[in-house]
C-alpha cells in the first residue's frame, strides 16, 4: 500500500483557501477538513436554538450565531465553525481577522452519526481550553437528548442531561430557561 504524504498548511494558507472556498473548512493541527452539509432536522435544530438564545438575550449585551462564524481555539492549531455560539460583552476577534470569535462563552453542536465522537472528546477537550467559555450543549437530532456542560467555579465541568420534551434547559451562567421543545421545534424523528 502506497503512503500519502499529507498537505500541512499554515494558519495564514488556511485562512487563504477558505476566502475563496465553496464550502466551509475546519482547521487541525496543519491539517483541512472540509465540513459536510446537514440535515434537515440539523438546520432546524441549530437554528431554533440560536434564535431562542438571541430572544433570550434582548436587553443583555449578548448574541448568538449560527453556522457560519469561526472560533480559534488555538492560535497557531486549531480553527472551528461550531453550530451555534454566543458571546456576551464585546465581541473579540483573532489578531488580523474580523471572521474569526475568540471570546465565545458558549457553544453548541447538533449531534450526527459522522461527528458526534469527535464533539463528545476531542473537540470538547480542545474547547475547554478557551478561557471564556462557561457553556457546551451537546444536541441530539434523532431523538430528544440533550448534554449540558456548565464550568463549575472550581473550574471542573459539570455534565446535565434532558430527555424530557417538556423539560427546561436551565443555562445558570447566562441565567437563561429554554423550553426543550422549542429547541425542537418541527424537528422530524
Amino acid at each position: 500500500m502506497l503512503k500519502t504524504d499529507k498537505k500541512i498548511c499554515t494558519p495564514e494558507e488556511y485562512f487563504a483557501l477558505e476566502e475563496y472556498a465553496d464550502c466551509k473548512s475546519e482547521y487541525f493541527h496543519g491539517e483541512i477538513f472540509a465540513m459536510a452539509g446537514g440535515t434537515a432536522n440539523h438546520n432546524r435544530i441549530t437554528l431554533n436554538f440560536a434564535n431562542l438564545l438571541n430572544t433570550a438575550f434582548k436587553g443583555k449585551s449578548c448574541e448568538a450565531f449560527a453556522i457560519d462564524v469561526r472560533i480559534q481555539i488555538d492560535k497557531e492549531k486549531h480553527y472551528t465553525y461550531p453550530d451555534v455560539v454566543a458571546v456576551c460583552g464585546q465581541i473579540e476577534f483573532a489578531e488580523m481577522r474580523k471572521d474569526t470569535i475568540v471570546n465565545p462563552i458558549l457553544i453548541a453542536e447538533v449531534l450526527s452519526d459522522a461527528t458526534k465522537d469527535y464533539d463528545r472528546g476531542s473537540k470538547f477537550t480542545a474547547y475547554r481550553n478557551i478561557k471564556t467559555l462557561r457553556d457546551y450543549v451537546l444536541i441530539a437530532q434523532e431523538t430528544v437528548h440533550i448534554e449540558y456542560f456548565s464550568k463549575e467555579n472550581d473550574g471542573t465541568w459539570r455534565l446535565r442531561e434532558y430527555f424530557d420534551p417538556q423539560g427546561i434547559l436551565s443555562v445558570a451562567s447566562l441565567e437563561l430557561s429554554i423550553p426543550i421543545r422549542e429547541i425542537y421545534d418541527r424537528v422530524v424523528f
